[in-house]
């Protein structure tokens, strides 16, 4: 069966026919030295997309969900003290792994979509000395972008490491590894990469590479372990498990694309098209959950307007239009809509599609608005973008 979506939920990303193509390829040997190419190439053009100069920098066999438990389960051993900011199911997520690896983690909490004030952080930390922290960048379930930079520097000052989930915020708004001080980095190739759901992308800075050679004990994951998964990507070129080769060739496309249309420029038309539905939402009075002036480019989480059915309404988009989005998790369950613009999917021609087609769907729910108001204020919004 063949299906054709446009995918505007919070992943996976529609995906560039290029990509498409390259995954189709002959497949090869995992130790064939063509591939070693490969993932040589893919290191290069990760260390770009990262802003990293980290040689511990490659993409790990799994979801980013994988990437999360490799960064953490490398950095931890049992009894560990680390600290996980939770404003959304990913930290939740993130504390629930550091728990299974064995550390002992300490939680700090806000009201889901808010933000960190890095004051928190501070008084969080300030009588602990924690290994290490963990927040994540681009909160998925509740579309809040986290500021890092700060935060970071209150964690070295303190003797941490530093661990940002950047599953959705990589490739579609700024995110500095080294700049910023990021000690582990992890994120997915389902989002703003625009290349299929399968491997996660991370980077160790050379703090974390040598907190990794002076473990006491071994990594809890054998399939994770950076110490030998690091000599299959090095130049001993050891096997240590069959690289999933046809979709390394998928990710290498999908990097070769972010260079070419320059990260800069990515960032804002993802901002661009982001700000464009914005005006579309405000015209026929859709809020977001989001707090203010920290929503993401990539993932806008909205309320559902009174009268609107939540099911309904994403049934109707998908069997009408062929339109996915997402709906709330946790406490924005059957209260939010998650519409993504990540990758190939963010245009203002899905941004379009996407109003007059939820439009359609709210009238004949018979939610009072304005009729085409969504359209004309993203319209406008594109012409005053043009013209700066």
């Amino acid at each position: 069966m063949s299906y054709k979506r446009v995918l505007l939920g919070p992943g996976p990303s529609d995906v560039d026919p290029r990509v498409l193509e390259a995954l189709s390829r002959p497949t090869i040997g995992h130790l064939d030295p063509a591939f070693m190419e490969i993932l040589n190439d893919i290191r290069g053009l990760l260390q770009y997309t990262f802003r990293a100069r980290n040689e511990m920098t490659l993409a790990i066999s799994g979801t980013g969900s994988a990437g999360m438990e490799t960064c953490v389960v490398n950095l931890i051993e049992s009894g560990d003290p680390m600290l996980v900011c939770i404003n959304g199911v990913f930290g939740k997520r993130m504390a629930d792994v550091a728990e299974r690896a064995g550390a002992k983690v300490t939680t700090i909490e806000i009201e889901w979509g808010k933000v960190f004030d890095p004051d928190q952080i501070r008084q969080a930390i300030k009588n602990v000395k924690f290994k290490v922290v963990g927040i994540v960048h681009a909160e998925t379930s509740t579309g809040a972008g986290q500021p890092i930079e700060e935060i970071s520097r209150i964690v070295h000052e303190h003797g941490g490491l530093f661990i940002v989930d950047t599953v959705t915020s990589l490739g579609g708004m700024k995110v500095e590894v080294d700049k910023w001080q990021i000690d582990a980095c992890y994120s997915g190739s389902q989002k703003c990469l625009s290349c299929p759901p399968g491997l996660s992308p991370v980077t160790f800075s050379e703090a974390a590479v040598k907190i990794l050679d002076q473990r006491r004990s071994k990594v809890q994951s054998w399939y994770l372990d950076l110490t030998m998964i690091r000599q299959y990507w090095g130049s001993e070129r050891l096997y240590h498990h069959t690289a999933p080769i046809n979709m390394n060739y998928a990710l290498l496309e999908a990097l070769k694309i972010v260079k070419e249309e320059g990260l800069e420029k990515r960032w804002a038309r993802h901002l661009a098209n982001h700000q464009i539905l914005k005006a579309g939402f405000a015209a026929i009075g859709i809020k977001y959950v989001t707090q203010a002036g920290y929503e993401l480019p990539m993932l806008n989480a909205i309320a559902i307007p009174p009268g609107a059915d939540d099911l309904a309404v994403r049934k109707q988009l998908l069997n009408e239009f062929g339109i996915e989005i997402g709906g709330g998790l946790g406490v924005f369950k059957g209260n939010a809509w998650r519409i993504g613009l990540m990758g190939a999917a963010s245009t203002r021609s899905n941004v379009l599609l996407f109003l007059a087609a939820l439009e359609k769907c709210l009238a004949e729910q018979g939610v009072k608005f304005d009729r085409g108001a969504s359209i004309a204020a993203a319209n406008n919004k594109a012409s005053q973008l043009r013209e700066n």
